[in-house]
């Protein structure tokens, strides 16, 4: 046996992740302490040779001594021996192992290769598994992919196939949760089973016995066998048991349901308000309630003459529902506090109605002086004429009660009412109702009496004026002695030291406004002119007119701002703008001859306001006096020889009166007045007469000779490029607008022109969208040219390109509701709501975004909430009539007459000026003079016919 053979194997190292704790370790065969670091030491052979290793033998299976293969494999290959690092400890390095820094590293590089093989690998894996994976869905499609051409298909469908759709019959094709469901068993099948049990006995028994033995039965039949037959019994029990529970199942469901007609006799209603009203209390509810009714048994025992304790412990009990413990609580408390009147009204409202009647018998005969217990006593009658009797038992005991006499009066006659009310203001001669109540009682020269008596015996009341006020009014007096009443209430009160609130009197003039059955509008005027301008300062005395009128207009309140601008006026009478808002408020709300007069006093102290002339003038052409309005402005030119704005209007007067000859002439006057020449809309209108007129060659002449005096004109450049459109010159038109763009650089309007002509002139698509770059780059983060730029690539049929402008428009102005509203109409169907609530979120209140979202309600068919939606938006900006257009179609769909005719008053109403297809159609020549209504109608035209321009 050599020495390799006695020395200890050493110990397989451990995962360097595990702590080894190398102190407790046997020290491994031949080790030398310090020869590491040089020490010398006594070395043999088998200190550095195959022992040191584990040996030779190890490595070919086995040592010298010990068994080939033997127990030592086996235990190596133990599964409580795996390691996650090393594996299991029978490799080859078992016993020699050891994982240092160069193995860490070598792990590493290799890692490093295996990662970089993959890298290589994987483009070409994913390119693979990609093409598996659409293989995959070609062969196995989607249900809504195969139904993808079906669906594109139902925008076509109309409104009357879609209702003619019928409805499903059966709703027992949807998925259901599966039941097991079990059917009982008959009782036929029951007695059967019986039957053939006791005949398989009795035969069974019958083959035990011996025939010829005295056991057996005479005549073949056997002893154990029933005479009557156990069979026939057991049928008849079971069926009589059917029979029975059949008839009791019958007697229940008769008394639940007519067994005649059908028709259940049950009251829904009943039953469900009898499960809600049962109380299921909790155990937390029981016990809180407990320590409640302990805590106000301690109270009562106390203080036993204390009346909100008793109520207390007896609502508990009503919470608690025992309604007979709370009765006689509240009985004992009665008793105890006699004199408190809430004992005695919650023991009433606790007891049926007569025991309550007689319970307030007692409280009143206790408490004679109490009111409520009174008007609780009053309220338990069902007739008139016992609440009558009750209440002036009342007023016998108590006659000052206002509250009594107010009861007293409302149940009596009108004549009793009349004597009772004179009764109660000699008894409570402070209560301003009773007088009052009195006042419109009596006739008028006794109304007055009243009212005199009632100013003496209460000098502080405003109310006792106000309504002298107003019975004078309504007995024909003039505003004069209604001025002086209100002038007289102002001093009185003042000098009985009442303070006058300016805020307070102007509500009760907005009272008086609204009083009924006639409005009292005199005395309404009588208090704004006698308060208007208490505790303001006179510096800001024109504001808070001004201010308190807008309110007043905006409440409804016409005559109190009407009083309040006249007041304004008469005080400010050279302020132009205090003119038009009353003017408006006239318009709005009052008629054509009080504007008429407003208007002619405006001009006359504010003769230099163009405003208040036009006003006029429109006002008088309404209303169909073509003369008048020719004289008002006749007047206006003699105050403002030089106003652009009155020499317009003066043509417009003639131009929309089909007078193109009286308008030329005028324009002709204009273009030789020094002053109006300087205007170039006055060149412009000239050559709109001039195309009206159909002569081509003073057109061109004006257009030329206005560019020439207003260069920077941008409108003259517009018409010039149409004017030669007209005629055919494409190259005159170009040129035109090339005049034009380099004068105005930033007029939207000529770039979109000279894009538009290079896309259908020359059909030059590619110069179109250079010009539109070249705009946007002078003119950024305008919406107009985005717009512009993406319809052209529609135009052409580049659809991927208009998308792709779509996105950098959004990009470059993402709170654009024009861009918005044309990428909800470009997006596909499925998407259109999804980029709706995009919209939305950008730009909630942009009427553009809100009619796409109305058209979209539209196409689903949802009418009201696409009428709300399109309301919302000709609200939001009156002033697009293509809005109008939509909303009147979607109406001719779905909507009445009285509903188209509304929508078309108030366009009418609105005067629309903007709108793409609205421009178009009331720009085009064929629809001059032409009144909103049918321009509407053209517009809703345009719509079915044209593409968007």
């Amino acid at each position: 046996m050599t020495r390799e053979d006695t020395l200890p194997t050493r110990p397989m190292p451990k995962a360097p992740t595990t702590k080894v704790d190398f102190n407790s370790l046997k020290a491994p065969s031949g080790y030398v302490p310090g020869l590491g670091r040089g020490a010398a030491g006594f070395t043999t052979r088998s200190d550095i040779g195959p022992a040191r290793a584990g040996g030779l033998d190890a490595l070919k299976g086995g040592a010298p001594g010990s068994k080939a293969g033997g127990g030592d494999e086996e235990s190596a290959l133990d599964d409580t021996k795996f390691d996650e690092f090393m594996g299991n400890d029978a490799g080859v390095f078992a016993a020699t192992g050891e994982y240092d820094e160069d193995d860490k590293e070598a792990d590493a590089v290799w890692e490093t290769v295996d990662n970089f093989m993959d890298e290589r690998r994987r483009e070409a894996r994913e390119k693979r598994l990609k093409e598996e994976l659409e293989r995959y869905r070609a062969e196995n499609p989607k249900i809504t992919e195969q139904f993808a051409d079906l669906k594109r298909k139902l925008s076509d469908v109309s409104y009357e196939e879609w209702e003619a759709i019928p409805d499903i019959g059966d709703y027992t094709i949807k998925k259901q949760r599966r039941m097991e469901r079990f059917a009982p068993v008959p009782d036929s099948l029951l007695a059967r089973a019986a039957a053939e049990a006791a005949a398989g006995g009795a035969a069974g028994a019958a083959k035990s016995l011996d025939p010829n033995s005295g056991l057996a039965s005479v005549g073949g039949l056997s002893g154990l066998a029933t005479p009557m037959g156990g069979a026939t019994s057991t049928v008849s029990d079971l069926t009589a048991i059917g029979t029975g529970r059949g008839t009791v199942l019958g007697l229940k469901l008769d008394r639940m349901a007519d067994s005649v007609s059908g028709q259940t006799v049950v009251d829904p209603k009943g039953y469900l308000t009898d499960l809600k009203s049962i109380k299921i209390s909790t155990d937390a509810e029981i016990s809180d309630i407990k320590k409640a009714r302990h805590l106000l048994k301690s109270v009562i025992q106390t203080n036993p003459r204390h009346a909100p304790g008793w109520i207390a412990a007896a609502r508990l009990e009503e919470v608690a529902g025992k309604l007979a413990d709370a009765r006689k609580l509240i009985m004992q408390g009665c008793e105890l506090c006699p004199n408190s009147e809430d004992i005695w009204l919650e023991a009433a409202r606790l007891q049926t109605p007569d025991n309550a009647k007689a319970l307030l018998a007692r409280g009143v005969a206790q408490l004679p002086e109490s009111t409520k217990l009174w008007m609780a006593a009053a309220k338990l009658e069902t007739d008139d004429t016992a609440k009558a009797r009750v209440l002036r038992k009342a007023l016998e005991r108590i006659p000052t009660s206002v509250r009594l006499w107010k009861a007293a009066v409302e149940l009596a006659e009108e004549d009793d009412a009349r004597i009772l009310l004179s009764r109660a203001v000699e008894c409570c001669p402070q209560a301003v109702e009773l007088w009052l109540a009195l006042a419109r009682l009596e006739t008028y020269e006794n109304a007055r009496k009243v009212l005199n008596n009632a100013r003496k015996a209460v000098p502080t009341e405003p109310a006792i004026w106000i309504t002298a006020a107003k019975l004078e009014e309504a007995n024909g007096a003039d505003q004069t002695q209604v001025d002086k009443i209100v002038g007289r209430a102002i001093k009185s009160l003042g000098a009985n030291g009442v303070v006058v609130h300016r805020d307070a009197w102007m509500k009760e003039a907005e009272n008086a406004e609204r009083s009924q059955p006639a409005p009292h509008v005199a005395t309404c005027r009588a208090i704004v002119r006698c308060v208007h301008g208490l505790g303001v300062d006179a510096a800001d005395l024109e504001a808070t007119l001004v201010a308190d009128a807008e309110e007043a207009a905006k409440r409804g309140s016409v005559e109190t701002a009407r009083a309040l601008y006249d007041m304004a006026l008469t005080t400010f009478p050279s302020q132009a703008h205090i003119w038009r808002a009353a003017a408006q408020l006239e318009k709005s709300h009052g008629s054509r001859a009080q504007l008429d007069e407003l208007l002619r006093r405006a001009v006359t102290f504010c003769p230099q306001a163009e405003v208040l002339w036009l006003m006029a003038a429109k006002e008088a052409w309404l209303g169909g006096d073509v003369d008048g309005s020719r004289a008002i402005l006749a007047r206006a030119f003699a105050a403002n020889p030089d106003s652009e704005q009155i020499w317009l209007a003066a043509f417009k007067l003639e131009f929309e009166n089909n007078e193109p000859e009286r308008a030329r002439a005028l324009l002709a006057k204009a273009r030789e007045n020094e002053a109006a020449s300087s205007y170039p809309r006055v060149w412009m209108k000239s050559a709109l007469v001039e195309r009206e007129l159909g002569d081509v060659a003073r057109e061109r002449e004006l257009l030329e000779e206005g560019i020439r005096r207003f260069p920077g004109f941008e409108k003259l450049y517009l018409m010039l490029g149409q004017l030669e459109q007209r005629c055919g010159n494409t190259d005159g038109a170009r040129v035109a607008y090339r005049n034009g763009l380099a004068r105005c650089t930033a007029s939207i309007p000529l770039w979109r022109s000279a894009a538009r002509l290079e896309e259908e002139a020359g059909g030059n698509v590619g110069r179109a969208r250079a010009l539109l770059d070249q705009a946007r780059l002078k003119n950024p983060k305008t919406e107009a040219l985005w717009l512009a730029a993406i319809r052209t690539e529609q135009r052409a049929g580049n659809e991927k390109a208009a998308d792709s402008t779509l996105a950098k428009a959004l990009q470059d102005c993402p709170t654009s509701g024009l861009l918005w509203a044309e990428a909800i109409s470009m997006a596909p169907r499925p998407a259109r709501r999804t980029k709706a609530t995009d919209a939305l979120k950008r730009c909630d209140n942009d009427p553009h975004v809100v009619a796409a979202v109305a058209q979209l309600f539209w196409a689903d068919r949802k009418v009201e909430k696409a009428r709300s939606w399109f309301n919302r938006a000709v609200t939001l900006n009156p002033d697009i009539g293509d809005h109008w257009a939509h909303f009147y179609k979607f109406e001719c769909q779905f909507g009445t007459p009285e509903q188209q005719a509304e929508v078309s008053s108030r366009c009418t109403a609105a005067e629309p000026h903007h709108g793409e297809r609205w421009c178009r159609v009331s720009k085009d020549p064929r629809n001059a003079h032409q009144p909103v209504e049918v321009l509407l109608r053209r517009t809703v035209q345009d719509l079915d016919s044209m593409p968007p321009p």
